[in-house]
């Protein structure tokens, strides 16, 4: 018996996919637990573990309360905190959008990916540690040529993700002042990557100023305006943004 022909699957059009990947950040940030949300970091004193339900306690109908570790760049020890939503936070409600620049293919980049054998780490100096760094987990080196000139990017390990952390000259003008965020893209071979600034995005701190994000090392920061991804997130009623 003659079989049909499959039907034709149309190409996904990466402008429209981007617009998706727009929609979804809305989503995020917007959400009961999203960046806008946060309205406290409170780290536990040493030796002390949070209880999320005893901290609740009291707290309005519309705050969700978790719970989070991290290293002391001092000690090496484990800090335990707690972290304080509230779905009616003045951010939240505040918030418009985010401006974005329109998409660009032309900021869509292959780059070389070289994994570095064992966990090496890369000091990244954070928003609000006053100068101090935290030396966070580098797998491996990023090659690029952008715009004629070679870069060696490190990109961090963030929950199995590769997760670059940039500057470019247009921070603190049309961008979020201490740089942008990016996932880096890998592929099927994986000695490239596809680094798609168009999903550039604000950091956490550009959204509440509970979070201490790490900032561009030396290597991260571009010659040129990188004018693709988010700019910066704007709010109604002369709401005070994270510029």
């Amino acid at each position: 018996m003659h079989q049909p022909a499959p039907a034709a699957v149309a190409p996904v059009d990466p402008e429209e996919r981007w617009k998706d990947w727009c929609a979804g950040r809305r989503a995020a940030l917007t959400a009961a637990t999203g960046n806008l949300a946060l309205v406290e970091t409170r780290w536990l004193p040493a030796g002390d573990r949070p209880d999320a339900d005893a901290a609740r306690t009291g707290c309005p109908d519309t705050v969700t309360v978790t719970t989070l570790t991290r290293t002391d760049p001092v000690t090496g020890e484990p800090e335990h905190g707690l972290r304080f939503w509230d779905s009616a936070a003045p951010a939240l409600t505040a918030f418009d959008h985010v401006d974005v620049f329109d998409y660009d293919p032309a900021w869509v980049l292959e780059a070389a990916y070289t994994p570095v054998p064992g966990a090496r780490r890369v000091a990244f100096e954070h928003i609000r540690d006053n100068g101090g760094t935290r030396d966070l987990v580098v797998p491996g080196d990023i090659a690029v040529t952008v715009d004629g000139r070679d870069y060696t990017l490190s990109a961090f390990d963030d929950d199995g993700s590769l997760l670059l952390v940039f500057g470019d000259p247009t921070n603190g003008d049309s961008t979020y002042g201490a740089g942008r965020f990016l996932f880096v893209e890998r592929t099927d071979d994986e000695h490239r990557v596809i680094l798609d600034f168009n999903r550039a995005f604000v950091p956490p701190c550009g959204f509440s100023d509970q979070y201490n994000c790490p900032m561009p090392p030396r290597q991260n920061r571009f010659h040129l305006p990188v004018e693709a991804g988010e700019k910066l997130p704007v709010f109604r009623d002369g709401f005070p943004g994270q510029h």
